[in-house]
């Protein structure tokens, strides 16, 4: 047995020095480089790969089968002219017994100037097309035919156990100086990645394997530039299909035509996997930076395979929001507060598909608010936006432009209404202008007919208070709809004042001229409140009530004004105008007619009332007012006129009926004659609106009425003084008749 052992070992050893000596032979005396042809030809057969080998093959074949290719490029068999790839050096070895218990031990694999330059044309086509797919060749006379496969044994095949798999062990990979570019003729996109640099430790399964990655990202549409670093382990179990970027660390600088010139730095870290087995993806320990903001997290994505689905968890810490958007390039336009967005804080939980994604359990905080709920969008493709917010305080007029300042063309055009008043006074009959005479309605198209028609949005806020013009609202209410061209104000309803606020309102651009509509409802809102939010003089006070119901189309200022139509009613109840005790001053005025003095002591400075009320009728851009009616201690307002919406225009009439001091205690002096009770005195305006009580005069047509009138009575007087009992009843009717007429 010694023996037999002994002439094994000399065989084995001989067989090994004879593999050896043979491997010796074939690296020295067979060179693979006048076999460049053959092996050009078998990669455009086998591969469809048009390989030139510009320099040397080097190779070695025991312990190490190992290759070095030096100068090589690569093509399409269908665009051989136009090289994808182009290698200055490949370097790769793998020791030959492993092979045989399928086992790929490889030593360094070094690629040192890789370009990789994939170009699409305007057809489509990529330059990379029919690499992979064998050529078919033409059979040549005196080729062998394919033998018929023949039946295999049934058995054939079958084994005791099955293969073991295919195990990787490479010492490293070290990737220099590559290049990888994309084109697209048809849309002139271009992407690059340049200067990359790749190294990694030893790669073996089910350990953890050193990576760190170099490059720099560049595009034209739009022009942006990045570079970035990447370091992590990977680990990768191909039988479990798990695959894990431990400790990751990504950072890097952004630039380009987005940032308007300014520069992102970023970074983010955290453990990746990819479970392909569970079919499920997570970023978990997620950290992030961007410029100033900073934030945590994590991610699972599930259905990897069929339909992906998101999920996770996302903080952002405080911070100035204002200046994070100005570093990255995103200026804001000028708010009335300029502290406004200084403060921003997140914290939410997502949810998403591929055409989705919604932050639920939202907490927002930016600057003196709080807002919860959810914001999402519903369909990348439509762009279907979803808000529901609830929030404790919202002061909007922080955020609007500033208040502008009056240039030298409003100098201008107040002084020319100043003309105009200094025309109008004393006339009462002052003409309507053709338009308005500070500011024509302007014809410039005014809303985004395209962009509404295609908005999807359905928004709910509910804020505890909010500031909108001035206004507080308590208990703020808005809910707005859109879809398929058809904007819907739902509701919006607020306390204004200890007063409500209901309104709801629609714009259909369907159709090719927009249509709008809208309702409003104030109840009990306290009107010297108003005026006085919106930086108006307080003249009247009063609560005030309304009702409107208006309609109109188009798309401008014109158009509005020209197809207005509705109504609108309004009554001011328990009123007060301010500095103005038009019930004394009556009061004197009639002392002075009746050539006595005053006994009693002057009363308020104001005067109340206890109704305004009246109602509007809109028809195509002029509001005709049939009802206007004041009450006021002493004296009754009536009026019914127009006011032309589309010039700011009026043509009113105003009927004074004088009824003296109604008080409880009335003073003497100013007792109205009896003559003139029940008189109703015509005041005529008419002229441009912003006149106002300037263009209203005594109506000289209703004077010379009531003069008819008061002349018929005083004659009458005389007839009854003059003629007594001595004259029949009809007679005297007749005379008075006559003299009335």
């Amino acid at each position: 047995m010694k023996a037999l052992g002994k002439i094994l070992g000399l065989v084995i050893l001989g067989l090994l020095l004879l593999i050896v000596a043979l491997g010796f032979a074939l690296t020295h005396l067979f060179d693979p480089n006048d076999y460049k042809d053959e092996i050009r030809e078998l990669a455009r057969d086998k591969a469809g790969l048009e390989l030139n080998i510009a320099g040397d093959i080097g190779w070695s074949l025991f312990p190490w089968l190992g290759l070095e290719l030096h100068d090589t490029t690569l093509a399409s068999v269908r665009t051989p002219q136009q090289p994808f790839a182009d290698l200055r050096m490949l370097g790769l070895s793998v020791r030959v017994l492993p092979l045989l218990s399928r086992e790929v031990q490889m030593s360094d694999i070094t690629l040192n100037g890789l370009n990789l330059t994939l170009d699409r044309d305007e057809n489509g086509k990529g330059n990379w097309e029919g690499v992979g797919q064998p050529v078919a060749r033409e059979t040549q006379p005196g080729d062998k035919q394919p033998a018929e496969p023949t039946e295999a044994p049934a058995d054939e095949g079958k084994a005791d156990s099955p293969k073991r798999p295919l195990r990787l062990d490479i010492d490293s990979l070290t990737v220099s100086d590559a290049r990888v570019s994309y084109h697209d003729a048809k849309s002139g996109q271009q992407f690059s990645a340049e200067g990359i640099e790749l190294t990694t430790g030893a790669i073996r399964e089910a350990t953890s394997i050193p990576v760190k990655l170099n490059a720099f990202f560049g595009s034209n549409k739009p022009v942006m530039r990045a570079r970035t670093e990447l370091q992590g382990a990977l680990r990768f179990d191909t039988k479990l299909q798990r695959y894990q970027l431990e400790d990751l660390r990504l950072s890097g600088e952004a630039s380009g035509e987005p940032l308007q010139g300014k520069t992102l730095s970023f970074s983010a870290q955290g453990q990746l996997l990819a479970d392909l087995a569970a079919d499920v993806a997570e970023w978990t320990s997620l950290k992030f930076t961007a410029n100033q903001l900073r934030g945590l997290g994590e991610l699972k994505m599930r259905d990897l395979q069929e339909q992906p689905k998101i999920a996770g968890t996302l903080s952002i810490a405080q911070l100035n929001l204002r200046e994070f958007l100005d570093s990255i390039g995103q200026q804001l336009p000028a708010t009335a507060d300029n502290t406004a967005l200084s403060k921003a804080e997140l914290v939410t939980r997502l949810t998403g598909t591929s055409s989705s994604l919604t932050f639920e359990e939202l907490d927002l905080k930016l600057d003196d608010s709080t807002f919860t709920g959810q914001i999402g969008i519903s369909d990348f493709a439509k762009q279907a936006l979803r808000v529901d917010l609830k929030g404790d305080q919202l002061n909007l007029d922080r955020y609007l432009p500033p208040p502008g300042k009056e240039d030298g063309a409003g100098a201008t055009r107040q002084s020319e209404v100043d003309a105009t008043e200094a025309a109008a006074i004393g006339s009462g009959t002052t003409p309507l202008p053709d338009k308005p005479t500070q500011q024509a309605w302007s014809e410039a198209p005014v809303l985004p007919i395209s962009t509404l028609r295609s908005l999807d949005t359905r928004i709910n806020l509910d804020i505890s208070s909010l500031t909108a013009m001035k206004l507080p609202l308590d208990g703020f209410v808005l809910k707005a709809r859109s879809a398929g061209g058809l904007l819907t104000l739902q509701e919006l309803r607020g306390g204004v004042y200890n007063g409500r606020v209901d309104a709801s309102a629609s714009l259909d651009v369907r159709p090719e001229v927009p249509l709008i509509t809208a309702q409003t409802r104030l109840a009990r809102v306290p009107v010297e409140r108003l005026l006085q939010s919106q930086g108006e003089k307080v003249t009247i006070k009063g609560l005030l009530n309304l009702d409107s119901d208006l309609s109109s189309q188009g798309n401008s200022q014109k158009a509005w004004i020209d197809n207005l139509n509705g109504n609108i009613g309004f009554i001011v109840d328990n009123g007060i105008l301010i500095d103005a005790n038009l019930e004394q001053q009556l009061c004197h005025a009639i002392a002075t007619l009746n050539r006595k003095s005053l006994t009693s002591d002057p009363r308020s400075k104001d005067t109340p009332f206890r109704q305004l009320k009246g109602s509007l009728n809109l028809r195509n851009g002029i509001a005709s007012n049939p009802d206007l009616k004041v009450s006021i201690p002493g004296l009754t307002v009536n009026g019914n006129g127009d006011v032309d919406l589309r010039v700011l225009g009026m043509d009113y009439r105003v009927g004074i009926v004088v009824e003296g001091d109604k008080g409880a205690m009335p003073d003497p002096a100013c007792a109205v004659n009896e003559r003139y009770v029940g008189i109703e005195w015509p005041l005529r305006c008419r002229g441009p609106l912003e006149l106002g009580a300037k263009a209203c005069r005594f109506d000289k047509d209703g004077l010379g009425k009531i003069a008819g009138r008061l002349a018929g009575e005083k004659l009458n007087e005389k007839i009854e003084e003059k003629l007594g009992d001595k004259v029949s009843p009809e007679l005297k009717d007749a005379l008075k008749g006559l003299f009335n007429r």
